[in-house]
Order: C-alpha cells, then structure tokens, then sequence
C-alpha cells in the first residue's frame, strides 16, 4: 500500500477539528526509555527504494539519468562501506551542505542533500569500492563467493577514517556533480587494500576498476604528509576516496567552487567514521561482508 502525503494545511485542519469534538483530560506522562538502535541488518532489507519504472524517466529522479540502462538479465552491481551518521553528525553535515547552496544573486546549481529521502527518511552514506558496474544473472552467486573468499583471506580489518577536505567531483559520465567529503588515509590503509581487492574481483569477471590510474609518486608524497600518514607499499589511491553530501545536475561556477573551499571543517574533521563490513549490493539485494575485528 502505498504512503501518501498529506500538506500541513490539512494534517493541522484535522488536527484542530479532533481536538474541538473530543475534549480529554491532559495527565502527566513520563516518557519511558530510548528506543535501542536498529540492527545494522536491518537497513540491508530497506536499501532501495521502490522501483517506479523500469525506464530511463529523469522527471521520476529530480532530473537524473540512469548511467546503466536496464535489461533483463543484468544485475547492476556496487560495492561499497556504509556510513549512518549519528544526530549531532547529521547536524554537521547538513549545516556544511547548506552553507555550500545557492547564492541568491547568481544562477548556481540546484544543491539536492543525500542526507535523507523526500519523505524525510534518513539516508545512509558511503565510501565507494567499485564504480557502478553489472554482473549476469549466472555470474551473481560465483561473484559473492569470490568477493566473500577474498575478503576473509585478506584478514583486513574494521577500521575508522577522518573526514579532512570538501569539494565537488564529478562522476564518470559528467552528467551529475557531488559535494563530496575527502577523508584521511586510515592507519591500516584499509581503504586501498580493499580497493585493490574490490578491483581484482571485479577483473575476472570482466568489469573495469574504480580508480584506474593511480595518483603520481609526488602526489603519493604530497597525501601522505598532509594526511599524516606513510607509505605502505602498493598503488595509493588515497586522494580519491570520498563520502558524497550532496548532488547537482549543473557543473559548479568558480564562484561555488570557492565558497565551497572556504568552509570551515574543524567540527568535521573530528568525526570518526567507522566501518567493519563490505557492501555488496547486486540489484535491489544488499550482502554485508565482515571485516576482521579490530579490537
């Protein structure tokens, strides 16, 4: 059954008219205690939302094309580690999105938050392994079997990250722009070692990497001393790993671009985000791979 929306005018003529029929004598009510938090399981079973149409019909997504077109028997496929922000977070975030809108006096892009959905549900963020990518039907089991295998062997573990810059990238197809957090290299570099299994899964079965080139070894320097850490070893792909607030179909101005750099991100950078499991989501199905335990 689908959920309808009613205006504030009529929710609160409603309410007004209940109140004048039926008059009841107001107690005191302790509230009782805090709701414990959903399990983690839980948002899995609600990651997507209702599929409208199986075509591409931007008017039904703010303006959005599909980047992979829709066809029976294929499974697009993401791989990712999930944030939920807590409140004071939330808080955060949505004070850094708003200070990056639109100026009054210019023409700048449209700002659309990724914090919650158009019914006010709060959203998850993330920290993409894989570009958006499709599997066949048959290749769905032996592909979670591999990644699952993978990651067990790996023995990598749950770590934290630190968001440190705010800017705008663009996806691959140029057709959306995010308002996007870069964070801090973790100490494991758990982000690179799973990038690097996420990209050799996804090449036996034929799908291309996320991050193709890695940043030069100047660069490589210049991250990790601003990010205070060190080389591991290996490709470093620290510099591209981000967490999405916000999307836009219009390229920001330089004007934007600006008003974005001059944000203050000391309260952010405070934050520590955690992760201990791989996402998996193939289709509207969403498989959560633990990572080995830290503590």
């Amino acid at each position: 059954m689908p959920l309808v929306q009613y205006s504030d005018s009529e929710s609160d003529s409603e309410s007004r008219s209940s109140i004048r029929q039926v008059k009841k004598p107001r107690h005191n009510i302790n509230p009782g205690p805090s709701l414990p938090p959903l399990p983690a399981a839980f948002h899995n079973l609600y990651a997507s939302s209702t599929r409208v149409s199986v075509q591409d019909n931007p008017s039904l997504h703010g303006g959005r094309t599909r980047v992979i077109p829709h066809v029976e028997g294929n499974w697009p496929t993401h791989l990712y580690l999930e944030w939920y922000p807590g409140k004071d977070e939330l808080s955060l975030l949505a004070d850094v999105i708003a200070q990056c809108g639109n100026l009054p006096d210019e023409k700048d892009p449209i700002v659309h938050s990724l914090l919650h959905s158009d019914l006010g549900a709060q959203l998850p963020l993330h920290i993409s392994l894989s570009r958006p990518v499709i599997l066949r039907t048959e290749q769905r089991a032996l592909f979670t079997e591999t990644l699952q295998k993978a990651i067990h062997d790996s023995h990598v573990l749950s770590f934290d990250v630190q968001p440190d810059t705010l800017y705008w990238s663009s996806n691959y197809e140029k057709t959306r722009w995010f308002l996007v957090l870069g964070v801090k290299r973790p100490i494991s570099d758990g982000l690179n070692r799973l990038l690097k299994l996420s990209n050799d899964c996804l090449a036996r079965f034929g799908q291309p990497p996320l991050y193709a080139t890695p940043l030069s070894q100047g660069q490589q320097t210049s991250v990790s001393l601003r990010k205070g850490g060190t080389s591991l070893g290996g490709e470093d792909f620290s510099g591209c790993f981000h967490i999405s607030l916000a999307w836009s179909l219009s390229e920001p101005s330089p004007k934007e671009r600006e008003r974005v750099a001059g944000v203050d991100l000391h309260a952010l950078r405070e934050i520590q985000v955690g992760f201990d499991s791989v996402k998996a989501k193939i289709g509207n199905i969403v498989g959560s791979i633990p990572l080995g335990n830290s503590s």
